[in-house]
């Protein structure tokens, strides 16, 4: 499953002054990531402010994602939750839609903190009402629960539209553990910006990442880098982004991220509540650190 090689993008949702999702935005934040070469675009996910979203919302934002990638790169949506038979729902009703979707994002169920056979079963009801495939997400920080290498395993040998993991747990040798276990073809897919190269070197197959909507061009070739094995040139890249990686989550995601963004001049520095956008001093610090990194980047290994 190549599709999900390399970078993936967890888009954000720009947002107007208002509250409302700015579109227009949206759609520069798009055409930012396709020209920066990205391989493929996620769409509602924690950083797309999901769950700040309603049921309209949602839907016309992946609307309008697919309609404006129109087949250029691969669209994922993220889809889940902690209450399965709703997320089978909405999961039957995309499967059943025209919707031009390439893959489902499903985190692991939150707050409820399931067993490791409550998270096994949620993610067999799952792989058997939708035929798109499917990338777990385990983010054991926010959800409040692991799914762990055996858990993973079990899950990619027994369901062939389960073909990946987004791995966030920051548990290198889990990791290794997934990675040593698991089927041939199941992607591994690191899930923190500042891991890609050691998840890269233990041999996952690429990310989602959050800092590449604002450097899009940067972060994928530092991925094709280290998946060519040219680690040091990748190290190169790594270690000019590394500090904006550290500001993009020193106070939440997205705000961080967004505020790069908002500094690059690609949307407004808004976000919904309870999210808020960086303090003044944050915020001041992140632009210090761009025109750092902008006055190095002609240096940096990146192709024509």
């Amino acid at each position: 499953m190549r599709l999900f090689q390399g970078t993936g993008v967890a888009i954000v949702t720009p947002f107007r002054d208002d509250d409302s999702v700015d579109f227009p935005s949206m759609r520069k934040v798009i055409e930012h990531l396709i020209e920066g070469k990205v391989e493929y675009i996620v769409a509602l996910g924690t950083t797309g402010e999901s769950v700040t979203l309603n049921a309209d919302e949602k839907i016309a934002v992946i609307n309008f994602v697919t309609e404006t990638v129109n087949g250029r790169v691969p669209v994922v949506m993220g889809a889940g939750g902690n209450n399965t038979s709703e997320v089978v729902r909405v999961l039957e009703k995309i499967c059943d839609d025209s919707l031009s979707l390439d893959g489902i994002l499903s985190v692991s169920p939150y707050y409820n903190k399931p067993s490791q056979e409550g998270i096994y079963q949620h993610y067999r009801k799952i792989a058997a009402c939708c035929n798109l495939p499917i990338i777990i997400y385990n983010v054991p920080g926010r959800t409040g629960s692991n799914i762990s290498a055996a858990t993973t395993v079990r899950l990619a040998e027994n369901f062939k539209n389960i073909v990946a993991i987004k791995e966030a747990s920051g548990d290198l040798n889990q990791v290794n553990h997934i990675i040593k276990d698991k089927p041939r073809d199941f992607m591994v897919l690191s899930g923190d910006d500042q891991l890609t190269l050691p998840l890269i070197a233990l041999g996952a197959s690429g990310v989602i990442s959050v800092s590449a909507n604002a450097f899009p061009l940067e972060f994928s070739e530092m991925v094709r880098l280290a998946l060519k094995g040219k680690f040091k040139k990748a190290r190169e890249i790594q270690n000019a982004l590394l500090n904006i990686m550290d500001a993009h989550f020193a106070e939440g995601n997205p705000a961080g991220v967004k505020a790069s963004l908002s500094i690059k001049k690609v949307i407004e520095n808004n976000l919904r509540l309870p999210l808020c956008p960086l303090s003044g001093p944050m915020f001041g610090k992140l632009q210090k650190l761009i025109r750092e990194f902008d006055s190095i980047k002609a240096d940096l290994p990146l192709s024509d």
